[in-house]
């Protein structure tokens, strides 16, 4: 029981004393037993109040302090800090939100925060009396990465882990590297080719032997803990030898005679069953579609040595410290009918318009015709009323302008039209909006309320739309093309959320722990997200987070060794007896079954226990509490709460 306890009220520069009484608060919490000392500092957080509060500590010999200031999720650390610098156990502090839980909230009651204040910093200090010191968890690591999405931002995470030193395994779902980017052809801001730019990746990546490429490959299962994970991965036959070379892949693929939708190409164009995804694709090695082969033996007579069709799936086991997860997006699909999509052949979507861009000599043409007016329709999957993808997808303004401007410098003679909600053309992609103007583009402003509408009229494209700059003087336009600038949304990632347990959120992208402070981190200890996996993002943010993300790969692996943290579930063996509903309802499979002294008993391995709780209220027995948040601790905030303010 702590008999020498600090405790410190923050002004926080008056976010906290604008609406609360901290003065009175201070008087209200000193005489509390086991408190010698209690303070008031208008910014706890500051360098100043970090040595007053170690000269405190080692002065009047405290065995614990309370800080009362923002939220733990700010300066949990920072003040776990301060205990330990001044020789205290750092889980022998206890922080109590009176900002975010108290003045923020209450700002329109004073005296009532002053109240609820008083009380919250009271079972702060009851907890601490009855904690216990802590020691965190230490485990050696393994020093590989596995990087799940072979794409430019999963690309550019593996060459900067290798270049630490770290193993790094590149897993890739399809046989090629390089993600959707080579789908765009010139990309904006730098205007390189999106196939160069995977291109000088791919061969940076080769140059290196501690980056382990695995295409055709998905994660099956995932196991362990942070520092020591088990991957089990499943590897599509290619049913192309490596290291063969074949001067026939051209005429192969040219004679084959299956012709299925090409995906690369959005189903404009097909594609054979041996094939690569474009001519320049890595690895440099064509694959066979298996499943729609009707086993003709073409390819075998004009190259029987680069075949070998008894190739079978494989599995194979890796061991990871952590995981960084950049599996992509794509493109929102329009459903049949949405502003004509389906129903009318000159409705396409905007990286059906980009593929039509790459794929055409001379003239742009479009089933045959000549394509001279092109209406672009924004928001199109994006900031729905209805439906899930109510967020702004960010990049499509930009991407529909750069395109608009590609397409001027390309066919001089195009007349584009925008038809738009809002420009979000954020940062230096201005200019290109600007640029845009120059040109002659035209913009229409449309209401949310009255999107624009597509008449299908002898198959023709009319396009209705009543435009805000006009004061919504209706403007109808008979373009040759009707081009939906979509959104991005999340990749079918089911498999992936049930294998890693990484919660997604409300647009059902992946889910980090903080955007500002751990924008790159999940609940999941070892596990991290990059890329637009993780939500709209343009290329180069996309690439930023994976540097963040290798980065922080990098900083928890590099010592060899992990501190994990302490606050984990314990048994008591004396109480337990094992009847599986813990472990049933534990998130993390954390608990299991061990024969101790011929007993049944649940054990907890605290590298995999995350502390969340969820087993505690499920045992009968109550054999199970919480490092931390033990029952004398919790009942003794409780009281601290209930307890009449005087």
């Amino acid at each position: 029981m702590k008999e020498r306890i600090g405790v410190y009220i923050c002004y926080c520069g008056g976010n906290i004393s604008d609406y609360v009484n901290v003065n009175k608060v201070k008087d209200s919490v000193k005489d509390e037993d086991g408190v010698v000392l209690a303070k008031t500092t208008v910014f706890a957080c500051s360098d100043s109040s970090q040595k007053e509060m170690i000269s405190d500590i080692i002065e009047n010999k405290l065995d614990g302090i309370v800080v009362a200031s923002c939220s733990p999720k700010l300066h949990l650390h920072t003040f776990r800090s301060v205990a330990e610098r001044a020789g205290l156990n750092p889980y022998e502090y206890v922080q109590v939100n009176i900002r975010e839980q108290d003045s923020w909230a209450h700002s329109d009651k004073p005296e009532e925060a002053t109240e609820k204040a008083i009380r919250l910093v009271r079972a702060g200090i009851r907890r601490l009396r009855e904690a216990q010191p802590l020691l965190p968890n230490e485990i050696s690591v393994t020093d590989s990465v596995a990087v799940i999405g072979g794409g430019a931002s999963g690309m550019r995470a593996a060459i900067e882990l290798a270049d630490t030193g770290l193993e790094v395994y590149l897993i890739e779902k399809e046989h090629f590297l390089g993600g959707r980017i080579p789908q765009w052809g010139e990309l904006f801001e730098t205007n390189e080719r999106g196939d160069i730019l995977i291109e000088k990746l791919y061969n940076e990546i080769i140059k290196r032997n501690n980056i382990k490429i695995f295409t055709g490959t998905e994660v099956e299962s995932f196991s362990g803990c942070v520092g020591n994970f088990n991957l089990e991965v499943k590897i599509k036959p290619r049913y192309v030898k490596s290291g063969i070379e074949c001067n026939e892949f051209e005429k192969i693929e040219e004679g084959c005679p299956v012709e299925v939708d090409d995906e690369f190409n959005f189903g404009l164009t097909k594609r054979k069953a041996i094939y690569k995804f474009y001519k320049n694709a890595y690895p440099d090695l064509p694959a066979v579609d298996f499943e729609n082969c009707t086993k003709c033996g073409l390819c075998e007579k004009l190259c029987p040595d680069a075949f070998d069709f008894n190739q079978k799936e494989e599995k194979l086991a890796l061991k990871v410290g952590a995981v960084i997860l950049t599996t992509g997006f794509s493109p929102y699909e329009p459903s049949e009918g949405e502003y004509g999509y389906k129903k009318n052949d000159k409705v396409i979507t905007l990286q059906q318009l980009r593929r039509i861009m790459e794929l055409s000599n001379g003239n742009l043409k479009w089933k045959g015709k000549e394509v001279k007016e092109i209406a672009f329709i924004y928001c199109v999957g994006s900031r729905q009323k209805s439906g899930e993808n109510k967020y702004c997808s960010r990049y499509c303004c930009t991407a529909a302008i750069h395109t608009s401007l590609l397409l001027k410098k390309k066919y001089p003679y195009i007349r584009s039209y925008h038809l738009f909600r809002d420009i979000r053309t954020y940062g230096k992609q201005e200019i290109l909006y600007r640029d845009s103007c120059k040109q002659g583009d035209i913009y229409l402003k449309f209401d949310e309320n009255e999107p624009p509408v597509v008449e299908d009229l002898n198959n023709r494209a009319i396009v209705k739309v009543k435009d805000l700059l006009t004061e919504r003087e209706e403007i109808e336009i008979e373009p040759d093309l009707v081009v939906l600038v979509t959104g991005m949304i999340p990749r079918k990632n089911s498999e992936i959320e049930r294998i890693f347990k990484v919660p997604v959120g409300r647009d059902n992208f992946f889910n980090e722990i903080h955007p500002k402070l751990r924008p790159v981190e999940t609940v999941i200890d070892g596990v991290f997200i990059a890329g637009t996996g993780q939500g709209p993002k343009n290329l180069t943010e996309s690439i930023l987070s994976s540097l963040s993300a290798a980065a922080k790969t990098y900083s928890l692996l590099s010592s060899g060794t992990l501190k994990l943290e302490p606050i984990v579930a314990f048994v008591d063996s004396e109480r337990c007896k094992w009847c599986g509903d813990c472990a049933e309802v534990c998130l993390y499979d954390a608990i299991e079954k061990e024969n101790q002294d011929g007993k049944e008993i649940a054990v907890v391995n605290e590298a995999l226990c995350k502390g969340c709780g969820s087993c505690v209220p499920v045992c009968e027995s109550r054999a199970i509490e919480i490092k931390g948040y033990t029952n004398k601790e919790i009942i003794g905030m409780i009281d601290g709460m209930l307890e009449e303010v005087r």
